[in-house]
């Protein structure tokens, strides 16, 4: 079972891919699951918004799209994330690019756990579980400096 990065006509986005990788599973492992396959497909704007349209009929730009292909307690999926949207919204919300990637990736991985984000409530609960595994991988990060 494993993690799997993949570019679609924009620049890699991540540095250290294993400190990436071991953040994504470290919370799966902390939601109660096991690492199925997962692959992130980083992608322009237009790729995700064309996917928006094709698969979920929505005529709008979104920072991501997750198609959850988990089987009982292993997490799988697809998880489409433009980066263009990511830095847009970073901009917007005066935060750094990684910062809003890190959001946004583990968003993707929260969907695969199950939590959902169309009610105000659950929106409330999955911004909790965001920034406590954000905090988590930055915690990894300044122990990786030292």
């Amino acid at each position: 079972m494993a993690i799997h990065f993949y570019c679609q006509q924009v620049k890699n986005p991540l540095s250290q891919k294993r400190r990436w990788k071991s953040w994504i599973k470290e919370t799966i492992l902390a939601e109660g699951k096991t690492l199925g396959n997962i692959s992130y497909i980083f992608c322009t704007d237009d790729a995700l918004l064309e996917i928006n349209q094709q698969f979920l009929q929505h005529d709008t730009y979104t920072d991501i799209i997750t198609f959850d292909y988990s089987e009982e307690n292993a997490v799988s999926g697809e998880i489409y994330v433009s980066t263009e949207r990511v830095k847009e919204n970073a901009s917007s919300f005066q935060v750094s690019f990684e910062q809003e990637l890190s959001r946004v990736v583990i968003h993707g991985v929260l969907h695969l756990c199950g939590y959902k984000d169309k009610k105000k409530e659950d929106v409330q609960i999955m911004r909790r579980k965001e920034d406590i595994y954000i905090s988590n991988l930055n915690l990894i990060s300044s122990q990786s400096k030292k």
